[in-house]
């Protein structure tokens, strides 16, 4: 079983930035893919980003060009560089990971076996 631990979240102002970090442990990596879901109070969880073995990246809409998924492979780490943020980015997030993840369900929660205890992410106004 693999696990993955979050850090890096944590209290920053309107504009800010913050970085998050997971990672994984457990097993071998190749074809492994990761993603990042968020979940604000009162809301559903939804997809942030994700990011297969190959490179190939996926984002939500919402995120605009601000936040920027990476991966350092010979950590079995995956990041999220979230530049710009706003109050509305204020949710609990969570990393994810899996095998078997191709470009058409990587938006998919319920595809991904493995999470994360999640990391708060609070933005003042």
């Amino acid at each position: 079983q693999v696990q993955l631990v979050e850090s890096g979240g944590g209290l920053v102002q309107a504009g800010g930035s913050l970085r998050l970090s997971c990672a994984a442990s457990g097993r071998t990596f190749s074809s492994y893919a990761m993603g990042w879901f968020r979940q604000a109070q009162g809301k559903e969880r939804e997809f942030v980003a994700g990011l297969l073995y190959s490179g190939i990246k996926k984002y939500a809409d919402f995120v605009k060009g601000r936040f920027t998924i990476s991966r350092e492979n010979a950590k079995n780490t995956v990041y999220l560089q979230m530049n710009s943020l706003n109050p509305e980015d204020t949710a609990v997030y969570y990393c994810a990971g899996s095998f078997g993840i191709t470009i058409p369900i990587m938006a998919y929660g319920e595809k991904y076996d493995d999470w994360g205890q999640g990391t708060q992410v609070t933005v003042s106004s």
